[in-house]
């Protein structure tokens, strides 16, 4: 018993026990009497410790989770009414397209939306469709929140002026005035911008002296400048002159717009002397400076005319000048060695135009198809047409002339046959000039069946043959030595300029 007693152990070593901690052998050893409350309330405090930290780490888990959730399920729902909005947003969109193109239908609607007969009346002038337009505005003006707003009475009056409808321009003026909107020198000058237009120059002179009586509504340069384009449209340079000593009573300095505007009609009247003094008197005024469209200007009555020499010569001063070039500038360029042959000096504006990322326009591709065209290169010309149509830029009327001018001269009857199939599966808009340009080329070839097919082609789209027509088809009959169609034809010309289609005119039996 007493060899029991004197045992170091209080407790005897157990199977798969865990080492005692060294704190514990450390508190046991010396003193091998600790009490059994102590043990117990020790072990109860770790156990529950042990539970806490648990519990706690179990609950922010729990929490995190939840957090989770909750983020995924509201991610979800803004996904979804992100989805929702989309369609409705596309389909309101849808119908206020549907309802613009078809608003002209909705008359006795006061209640459209303001922004749906806005866009649609803006669409409508920009396109120049002016029938359409004022049918939208008579629309505008009935709906409820209609108020008059002289700013969209000017455009409309602007929009008539370009389409040669004076009197309707006329009107619309009067009817800013019935509804008391007020008049200004905008309002006249779009108004004379209108008389110009249609070559109305004695309404149009009677409004300026009108303005120049009003104190609220005095003629400015802009005013002065549409005027003098529209007398240079028609060559009546007195009228220009008279334009210009009236600015100078006026004390109006001409601009960079008036200088321009007389510098380009200058040029393409092949008047150099007096383009010249034009540009000298330009750049007298100290705050009237060359830009780039008098360089335009200059470029393209030099290069028009042949001279080619002076043409880089300008160009070079223009550009030593701090003038940039822009897409117009180069199309002026290429054109001009295009029609004097230089091919080697167009090929590089061509390479100078890729290296400085210049973006080709319509005009561009029609500039160099019909330069290459008339050099009898078809696989160059060819090539950029089908480059033109891959990057998605329409053809023209002038595209297919130029492709039907060259297949004629090159003697390529089924190439021809190409173009007219490519139009039957296009919506291009046709002229009178293109079968002018059919009729030529089967002239040249002497395929007289299908030049006469080109007349019913015509009837087809609703394009009357004008005299060009007929003068074409003669001269291809003369060089046959077809004297019998050379007859009727001559006879036919006469009713070449009635308002009457081909099926109503005598036709001359082939």
């Amino acid at each position: 018993m007493a060899s029991l007693s004197s045992s170091t152990q209080p407790f005897p070593p157990a199977f798969n026990r865990r080492p005692a901690p060294a704190a514990l052998r450390a508190q046991t050893t010396p003193n091998p009497q600790p009490t059994s409350s102590s043990s117990s309330s020790s072990a109860t405090n770790t156990n529950a410790n042990n539970s806490t930290a648990l519990a706690v780490t179990s609950r922010g888990k729990a929490r995190e989770l939840q957090k989770l959730k909750d983020k995924e399920a509201k991610e979800r729902k803004e996904e979804t009414n992100k989805k929702i909005a989309s369609r409705k947003a596309i389909s309101v969109v849808l119908r206020r397209e549907a309802t613009k193109s078809l608003i002209e239908k909705k008359k006795g609607s006061k209640r459209l939306l303001p922004r749906t007969v806005l866009e649609a009346l803006h669409e409508r002038i920009t396109a120049l469709r002016w029938e359409s337009a004022l049918k939208v505005f008579e629309l505008l003006q009935e709906q409820l929140w209609y108020r008059p707003n002289p700013a969209v009475y000017i455009k409309l009056i602007v929009m008539l002026g370009k389409c040669k409808q004076p009197e309707k321009a006329e009107e619309l003026f009067q009817a800013m005035i019935d509804e008391g909107c007020g008049v200004n020198h905008e309002s006249y000058t779009a108004l004379i911008s209108a008389y110009g237009r249609s070559s109305l120059f004695d309404k149009a002179f009677s409004l300026l002296e009108q303005m120049k009586n009003s104190p609220d509504c005095q003629p400015d340069v802009h005013t002065y400048s549409i005027l003098i384009r529209s007398c240079l449209q028609v060559f009546a340079y007195d009228k220009v002159q008279a334009l210009l000593s009236d600015m100078e009573i006026q004390r109006l300095r001409p601009n960079t717009i008036t200088y321009n505007t007389l510098i380009d009609a200058y040029g393409k009247s092949k008047k150099f002397a007096e383009m010249e003094s034009t540009l000298v008197a330009m750049l007298s005024q100290q705050d009237c400076e060359p830009d780039v469209w008098t360089m335009n200007s200059i470029v393209r009555a030099f290069g028009s005319s042949g001279q080619i020499e002076t043409m880089e010569k300008c160009f070079e001063r223009f550009h030593s000048a701090g003038i940039q070039p822009n897409i117009m500038t180069f199309n002026i360029l290429l054109d001009s060695y295009g029609k004097v042959g230089d091919y080697k000096k167009m090929s590089a504006v061509m390479e100078y135009m890729q290296k400085y990322h210049y973006s080709w326009t319509i005009v561009t591709y029609n500039v160099v198809i019909d330069a290459f065209g008339r050099a009898g290169d078809l696989t160059q010309m060819e090539y950029l047409f089908r480059l033109m149509r891959s990057e998605r830029i329409k053809p023209s009327c002038v595209t297919l002339c130029s492709l039907v001018r060259a297949y004629g001269k090159a003697g390529k009857p089924e190439k021809i046959g190409g173009v007219l199939r490519f139009v039957e599966n296009s919506d291009v808009m046709l002229d009178v000039v293109f079968f002018n340009c059919l009729v030529d080329a089967y002239g040249r070839l002497g395929c007289f069946s299908e030049m006469k097919e080109v007349l019913e082609i015509m009837e087809q789209k609703g394009c009357l043959p004008d005299k060009i027509t007929y003068r074409t088809m003669i001269k291809a009959y003369s060089v046959n030595k077809m004297t019998g169609h050379v007859k009727e034809l001559r006879e036919l010309m006469q009713s070449a300029g009635r308002e009457m289609s081909w099926s109503q005119r005598k036709k001359p039996d082939f």
